[in-house]
């Protein structure tokens, strides 16, 4: 899921996304939150997503909610949803800023959260 955000924070971009793999892991470059999303700073970018914990905990993914584009995201607030078989759980943004573009695939096919992106 990606959504671009012009940030008074970290980031004047933020890429939203997700990956899944069979364990856990410590990815080098990436920052974790408490509450199981990860956070991947690149310049003026930034790609965030749920930790595999997470998408263990929710299963198959069948409806996922992003911002608008020009909605603005607070640090630790809540800006979008994973809706699965399992539960419904918020994605908190780990940096402040403008939605700038939003992934439109994942309206259709959902379940691409579960893939890596990285």
């Amino acid at each position: 899921m990606a959504t671009k955000l012009g940030a008074s924070r970290a980031a004047s971009y933020l890429r939203v996304s997700t990956f899944h793999r069979a364990f856990a892991t410590v990815v080098k470059d990436l920052k974790y939150a408490d509450s199981h999303e990860w956070v991947k700073v690149d310049g003026s970018s930034a790609t965030i997503g749920i930790t595999d914990h997470a998408q263990d905990h929710l299963g198959d993914v069948v409806y996922v909610e992003l911002p608008e584009v020009g909605a603005f995201v607070t640090q630790s607030g809540s800006f979008g949803a994973v809706e699965s078989v399992k539960a419904t759980s918020d994605i908190n943004s780990p940096v402040s800023g403008k939605v700038v573009e939003v992934n439109e695939k994942l309206n259709n096919t959902p379940d691409l959260v579960s893939f890596r992106v990285l």
